[in-house]
């Protein structure tokens, strides 16, 4: 009896492995626009084969696979897997952009994790524009400021702008009203934004902001206003 059952299960995993694919399919999970096309990643799922239908289980190497989307500029991370009905998947992550930069360089996303991330061909990212230099010794801090503009729903539909001075400090502009915010040097972000949300509220209620040209951040306990 045993031998029978290691004979039937070697056999069928023989077959199973022999069989050919269905088809495959490219699921993105996430929030995202797509920036990547479904057959941009389903050209590296089925490699140099033209017809998904021609490639048998045993030829597939699924975490080469998935190495090979994860290295696409657009992709955080893939899961690749094959269905018990023999469907051939891609689990695809897109990378997450917080912001867009205008530089000598070029036009690039940052993304969540602050690495550089290019543009898509068929979705744009409302996230704030970047400019000024970014370099090795702000770059980490800019992208922790960045963050918590994204993490919050008023600041993401409130800052579009963010202007990084030759001091390192940084300018930011609204959405919808002209003034500036004068953020100052990037340490205590957390103080510096709830301070400029109560002030938010509160002149956005007495109706004043429209006679602001300037919001003063750099003082962690007060806000200072410019007409």
């Amino acid at each position: 009896m045993f031998a029978l059952v290691v004979f039937l299960y070697s056999f069928t995993s023989n077959r199973n492995s022999h069989r050919k694919l269905k088809k495959s399919e490219v699921i993105f999970v996430g929030d995202n626009n797509n920036f990547v096309k479904q057959e941009s990643v389903n050209k590296l799922l089925i490699e140099n084969s033209s017809d998904v239908k021609t490639i048998e289980k045993s030829d597939l190497n699924l975490n080469k696979l998935e190495n090979s989307i994860n290295k696409h500029p657009m992709v955080e991370k893939s899961e690749v897997f094959v269905s018990v009905d023999g469907v051939l998947k891609a689990v695809v992550k897109q990378k997450t952009p917080i912001a867009r930069v205008f530089s000598e360089e070029g036009s690039f996303y940052i993304d969540y994790e602050g690495n550089r991330m290019p543009l898509s061909d068929i979705s744009t990212a409302r996230v704030p524009l970047i400019s000024g230099v970014i370099d090795n010794k702000n770059k980490k801090k800019l992208s922790e400021v960045l963050k918590m503009i994204y993490n919050d729903e008023f600041l993401k539909k409130n800052i579009i702008g963010v202007q990084i001075l030759p001091d390192a400090s940084l300018m930011m502009t609204n959405r919808n009203y002209d003034f500036k915010i004068e953020f100052g040097k990037m340490m205590n972000e957390e103080k510096k934004f709830k301070n400029y949300k109560a002030f938010f509220q509160k002149a956005v209620s007495d109706t004043m902001l429209n006679n602001y040209k300037k919001i003063n951040l750099r003082f962690t306990h007060q806000v200072v206003c410019t007409k």
